[in-house]
Protein backbone atom coordinates (compact mmCIF):
# COMPACT_ATOMS: atom_id res chain seq x y z
CA UNK A 1 0.00 0.00 0.00
CA UNK A 2 1.44 3.52 -0.92
CA UNK A 3 1.87 5.75 2.29
CA UNK A 4 -0.17 8.89 1.54
CA UNK A 5 2.24 11.12 4.19
CA UNK A 6 0.75 14.35 1.75
CA UNK A 7 -2.82 14.01 2.80
CA UNK A 8 -4.08 17.14 3.92
CA UNK A 9 -1.29 19.17 2.04
CA UNK A 10 -1.53 21.41 -1.17
CA UNK A 11 1.16 21.56 -3.63
CA UNK A 12 2.39 24.10 -6.45
CA UNK A 13 4.89 22.76 -9.13
CA UNK A 14 5.80 24.66 -12.09
CA UNK A 15 6.76 23.11 -15.46
CA UNK A 16 4.15 20.68 -13.96
CA UNK A 17 2.38 19.17 -17.53
CA UNK A 18 5.32 17.71 -18.79
CA UNK A 19 8.74 16.12 -18.23
CA UNK A 20 9.99 16.26 -14.29
CA UNK A 21 7.26 18.36 -13.78
CA UNK A 22 4.50 15.89 -14.47
CA UNK A 23 6.35 13.32 -12.45
CA UNK A 24 7.01 15.10 -9.52
CA UNK A 25 3.18 16.33 -9.71
CA UNK A 26 2.19 12.77 -9.57
CA UNK A 27 4.41 11.05 -7.00
CA UNK A 28 3.47 14.18 -4.94
CA UNK A 29 -0.43 13.71 -5.71
CA UNK A 30 0.13 9.76 -5.02
CA UNK A 31 1.17 10.42 -2.04
CA UNK A 32 -1.99 12.70 -0.68
CA UNK A 33 -0.88 16.13 -1.70
CA UNK A 34 -3.57 18.30 -3.73
CA UNK A 35 -1.67 19.72 -6.88
CA UNK A 36 -1.42 22.91 -8.91
CA UNK A 37 0.61 22.71 -11.86
CA UNK A 38 1.50 25.10 -14.14
CA UNK A 39 3.26 25.34 -17.33
CA UNK A 40 4.03 27.93 -20.46
CA UNK A 41 1.62 26.83 -22.80
CA UNK A 42 1.80 26.33 -27.00
CA UNK A 43 -0.92 28.69 -26.95
CA UNK A 44 1.91 31.29 -27.05
CA UNK A 45 3.65 30.46 -30.24
CA UNK A 46 6.78 28.17 -30.72
CA UNK A 47 9.61 28.59 -28.47
CA UNK A 48 12.46 31.05 -29.23
CA UNK A 49 14.64 29.45 -31.96
CA UNK A 50 17.67 29.37 -29.79
CA UNK A 51 15.86 27.88 -27.04
CA UNK A 52 15.78 24.21 -26.38
CA UNK A 53 12.22 23.26 -24.42
CA UNK A 54 8.95 21.88 -24.82
CA UNK A 55 5.84 23.97 -24.40
CA UNK A 56 3.20 21.55 -23.93
CA UNK A 57 -0.24 21.69 -25.66
CA UNK A 58 -3.19 22.97 -23.26
CA UNK A 59 -3.98 18.81 -23.22
CA UNK A 60 -1.07 18.17 -21.57
CA UNK A 61 -2.47 20.16 -18.99
CA UNK A 62 -5.27 19.03 -18.63
CA UNK A 63 -4.51 15.56 -18.88
CA UNK A 64 -1.92 15.66 -15.52
CA UNK A 65 -4.62 16.87 -13.90
CA UNK A 66 -6.96 14.18 -14.64
CA UNK A 67 -4.04 12.06 -13.68
CA UNK A 68 -3.64 13.79 -10.38
CA UNK A 69 -7.49 12.98 -9.28
CA UNK A 70 -7.21 9.52 -10.25
CA UNK A 71 -5.01 9.17 -7.38
CA UNK A 72 -7.64 10.68 -5.31
CA UNK A 73 -6.18 14.47 -5.26
CA UNK A 74 -7.38 17.57 -5.87
CA UNK A 75 -5.88 19.12 -9.03
CA UNK A 76 -5.64 22.98 -10.36
CA UNK A 77 -4.05 23.63 -14.27
CA UNK A 78 -2.96 27.09 -15.50
CA UNK A 79 -1.20 28.58 -17.64
CA UNK A 80 1.93 30.12 -16.29
CA UNK A 81 4.77 32.31 -17.16
CA UNK A 82 7.30 32.75 -14.25
CA UNK A 83 8.91 35.25 -15.88
CA UNK A 84 5.90 37.64 -15.02
CA UNK A 85 5.22 38.59 -11.37
CA UNK A 86 1.62 38.94 -12.17
CA UNK A 87 1.47 35.50 -13.91
CA UNK A 88 3.15 33.81 -10.77
CA UNK A 89 0.94 35.85 -8.41
CA UNK A 90 -2.68 34.59 -10.43
CA UNK A 91 -1.29 30.50 -9.91
CA UNK A 92 -0.41 31.25 -6.81
CA UNK A 93 -4.12 32.44 -5.85
CA UNK A 94 -5.49 29.65 -7.87
CA UNK A 95 -3.87 27.47 -5.51
CA UNK A 96 -5.16 29.09 -2.54
CA UNK A 97 -8.20 29.40 -3.68
CA UNK A 98 -8.71 25.64 -4.79
CA UNK A 99 -7.20 24.20 -1.81
CA UNK A 100 -6.72 27.13 0.90
CA UNK A 101 -3.02 27.24 0.96
CA UNK A 102 0.25 26.14 -0.20
CA UNK A 103 2.52 23.59 1.77
CA UNK A 104 4.93 22.47 -0.78
CA UNK A 105 6.50 24.60 -3.78
CA UNK A 106 8.34 22.39 -6.61
CA UNK A 107 10.41 24.73 -9.05
CA UNK A 108 10.97 23.24 -12.21
CA UNK A 109 9.69 25.06 -14.87
CA UNK A 110 13.36 26.27 -17.08
CA UNK A 111 14.57 26.29 -20.93
CA UNK A 112 18.28 25.89 -22.05
CA UNK A 113 20.30 27.37 -25.12
CA UNK A 114 23.90 27.21 -26.50
CA UNK A 115 25.97 29.86 -27.12
CA UNK A 116 29.54 30.80 -26.09
CA UNK A 117 30.22 33.79 -23.88
CA UNK A 118 31.78 35.53 -27.12
CA UNK A 119 29.18 37.77 -28.73
CA UNK A 120 26.48 35.78 -26.61
CA UNK A 121 22.94 37.27 -27.35
CA UNK A 122 22.00 39.53 -24.24
CA UNK A 123 18.43 39.48 -24.91
CA UNK A 124 18.69 35.45 -24.93
CA UNK A 125 20.75 35.17 -21.73
CA UNK A 126 18.51 37.69 -19.99
CA UNK A 127 15.83 35.14 -21.00
CA UNK A 128 17.31 32.24 -19.55
CA UNK A 129 18.33 33.75 -16.50
CA UNK A 130 14.59 35.02 -15.62
CA UNK A 131 12.61 32.00 -16.45
CA UNK A 132 15.24 29.57 -14.39
CA UNK A 133 16.56 31.60 -11.62
CA UNK A 134 14.28 34.63 -11.62
CA UNK A 135 10.88 32.20 -11.60
CA UNK A 136 12.48 30.43 -8.94
CA UNK A 137 12.73 33.64 -7.00
CA UNK A 138 9.08 34.76 -7.92
CA UNK A 139 7.20 31.38 -6.81
CA UNK A 140 9.13 31.33 -3.64
CA UNK A 141 8.66 34.92 -2.55
CA UNK A 142 4.59 33.99 -3.35
CA UNK A 143 4.80 31.21 -1.16
CA UNK A 144 7.37 31.44 1.75
CA UNK A 145 5.58 34.03 3.92
CA UNK A 146 2.87 31.57 4.34
CA UNK A 147 4.71 28.75 4.80
CA UNK A 148 6.84 30.14 7.85
CA UNK A 149 3.77 31.55 9.30
CA UNK A 150 2.02 28.32 9.19
CA UNK A 151 5.29 26.55 11.02
CA UNK A 152 5.47 23.77 8.53
CA UNK A 153 7.08 24.13 4.16
CA UNK A 154 9.12 22.20 1.65
CA UNK A 155 10.84 23.80 -1.20
CA UNK A 156 12.43 21.52 -3.66
CA UNK A 157 14.03 23.42 -6.59
CA UNK A 158 15.28 21.62 -9.89
CA UNK A 159 18.52 22.34 -10.09
CA UNK A 160 21.33 20.20 -12.55
CA UNK A 161 24.88 18.56 -12.48
CA UNK A 162 25.45 21.98 -14.94
CA UNK A 163 25.95 23.83 -11.59
CA UNK A 164 29.08 22.25 -10.93
CA UNK A 165 30.47 21.00 -13.75
CA UNK A 166 29.32 23.31 -16.53
CA UNK A 167 29.38 23.02 -20.03
CA UNK A 168 30.95 24.48 -23.23
CA UNK A 169 28.68 27.00 -25.26
CA UNK A 170 26.36 27.05 -22.37
CA UNK A 171 26.97 29.62 -20.24
CA UNK A 172 23.18 31.05 -19.26
CA UNK A 173 21.95 27.71 -18.70
CA UNK A 174 24.87 26.93 -16.14
CA UNK A 175 25.30 30.54 -14.37
CA UNK A 176 21.54 30.01 -13.61
CA UNK A 177 21.52 26.72 -12.03
CA UNK A 178 24.22 27.71 -9.54
CA UNK A 179 22.55 30.77 -8.85
CA UNK A 180 19.42 28.33 -7.92
CA UNK A 181 21.90 26.77 -5.72
CA UNK A 182 23.01 29.48 -3.73
CA UNK A 183 18.97 30.65 -3.87
CA UNK A 184 18.07 27.67 -2.28
CA UNK A 185 20.79 27.71 0.61
CA UNK A 186 19.33 31.66 1.35
CA UNK A 187 15.60 30.51 1.38
CA UNK A 188 16.72 27.05 3.63
CA UNK A 189 18.11 29.57 6.24
CA UNK A 190 15.05 31.74 6.45
CA UNK A 191 12.98 28.90 6.84
CA UNK A 192 14.69 26.72 9.11
CA UNK A 193 13.83 28.33 12.05
CA UNK A 194 10.09 28.01 11.47
CA UNK A 195 9.95 24.67 10.03
CA UNK A 196 10.48 24.98 6.26
CA UNK A 197 13.10 23.52 4.45
CA UNK A 198 14.84 24.11 0.74
CA UNK A 199 16.69 22.06 -0.91
CA UNK A 200 17.91 21.24 -4.50
CA UNK A 201 17.63 18.05 -6.84
CA UNK A 202 20.62 18.16 -9.78
CA UNK A 203 19.85 15.36 -12.01
CA UNK A 204 22.24 14.30 -14.79
CA UNK A 205 20.14 13.94 -18.19
CA UNK A 206 16.53 13.18 -18.12
CA UNK A 207 14.36 11.35 -20.60
CA UNK A 208 12.01 14.23 -21.27
CA UNK A 209 10.77 16.15 -23.95
CA UNK A 210 13.05 18.90 -23.10
CA UNK A 211 16.48 16.66 -23.33
CA UNK A 212 15.19 15.40 -27.09
CA UNK A 213 14.92 18.83 -28.07
CA UNK A 214 18.59 19.72 -27.23
CA UNK A 215 19.30 16.31 -28.94
CA UNK A 216 17.80 17.43 -32.32
CA UNK A 217 19.72 20.53 -32.12
CA UNK A 218 23.46 18.65 -31.12
CA UNK A 219 22.32 15.77 -33.93
CA UNK A 220 21.91 18.68 -36.72
CA UNK A 221 25.60 20.43 -35.75
CA UNK A 222 26.71 17.30 -36.65
CA UNK A 223 25.36 16.52 -39.56
CA UNK A 224 21.91 14.02 -38.23
CA UNK A 225 24.79 11.19 -39.13
CA UNK A 226 22.88 9.44 -35.84
CA UNK A 227 18.90 8.91 -35.01
CA UNK A 228 17.49 10.82 -31.99
CA UNK A 229 17.54 7.12 -30.57
CA UNK A 230 21.04 6.40 -31.10
CA UNK A 231 22.22 9.43 -29.64
CA UNK A 232 20.44 9.22 -26.35
CA UNK A 233 21.80 5.53 -26.51
CA UNK A 234 25.01 6.88 -26.77
CA UNK A 235 24.63 9.26 -23.67
CA UNK A 236 23.09 6.20 -21.86
CA UNK A 237 26.14 4.37 -22.58
CA UNK A 238 28.35 7.34 -21.06
CA UNK A 239 26.44 6.49 -17.20
CA UNK A 240 28.06 3.96 -15.00
CA UNK A 241 24.69 2.30 -15.04
CA UNK A 242 24.23 2.13 -18.71
CA UNK A 243 21.35 4.13 -18.31
CA UNK A 244 20.05 8.33 -18.36
CA UNK A 245 17.64 9.29 -15.42
CA UNK A 246 13.87 8.66 -15.70
CA UNK A 247 11.52 11.51 -14.21
CA UNK A 248 9.84 9.37 -12.14
CA UNK A 249 13.18 8.54 -9.98
CA UNK A 250 13.54 12.82 -9.82
CA UNK A 251 9.13 12.72 -8.90
CA UNK A 252 10.01 9.77 -6.34
CA UNK A 253 13.47 12.07 -4.59
CA UNK A 254 11.04 15.07 -4.33
CA UNK A 255 8.43 13.61 -2.66
CA UNK A 256 11.18 12.06 -0.29
CA UNK A 257 12.14 15.47 0.73
CA UNK A 258 8.54 16.58 1.48
CA UNK A 259 7.82 13.77 4.11
CA UNK A 260 7.87 15.46 8.06
CA UNK A 261 11.00 12.71 8.90
CA UNK A 262 12.91 15.03 6.07
CA UNK A 263 13.05 17.82 7.77
CA UNK A 264 16.96 17.51 8.61
CA UNK A 265 17.51 17.70 5.00
CA UNK A 266 18.03 21.14 4.65
CA UNK A 267 19.80 23.88 2.43
CA UNK A 268 21.26 20.65 0.14
CA UNK A 269 21.87 19.90 -3.63
CA UNK A 270 21.35 15.83 -3.85
CA UNK A 271 22.73 14.78 -7.51
CA UNK A 272 20.48 12.16 -9.08
CA UNK A 273 22.98 11.37 -11.77
CA UNK A 274 23.27 7.37 -11.55
CA UNK A 275 26.61 7.76 -10.67
CA UNK A 276 27.78 10.19 -13.89
CA UNK A 277 29.31 13.43 -13.50
CA UNK A 278 27.04 14.91 -16.26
Amino acid sequence: MIERYLAGRAAMVTGGASGQGRAIALALAEHGADVAIGSFLATHGPAAAEEDTYLPPRADLDAVCHEIMARGAGAVGCDLDVRRTDSVEAFHAAAINAFGKVDILVNVAGVCAEQAVCGHSEPLWLDIIDTNLNGYFRTTRACLPAMIERGWGRIVNIASTAAAVGAKDNPAYCASKSGILGLTRCVALEGAPHGVTCNAISPGFVNTKMLRASVKRWLAAEGNKRTEEEYIAGIAASYPRKSIIEPEEIGAVAAFLCRDESSGINAQDLTVSAGALW
